[in-house]
């Protein structure tokens, strides 16, 4: 038999994530758990698509925060 390791201190899988518009390169922070469509806010484009777990990032990301 295999033994379970148990995680001492659990982690959240979601992260924040700075996202850049395709269209108009504004970047924007979002969360990767996003449930509801983010927009850019200088040109309108949708950066997020929201799919029930993890959101699909339609735009560049840059960088992962925390």
């Amino acid at each position: 038999m295999k033994a379970k390791f148990k995680i001492l201190i659990p982690e959240p899988k979601s992260k924040f994530i700075r996202v850049k518009c395709r269209q108009c390169n504004n970047e924007q922070v979002i969360f990767s758990n996003a449930t509801f469509p983010v927009r850019c806010l200088s040109c309108g484009a949708q950066i997020v698509i929201p799919k029930g777990g993890k959101a699909k990032i339609e735009g560049d990301t840059v960088r992962i925060l925390g």
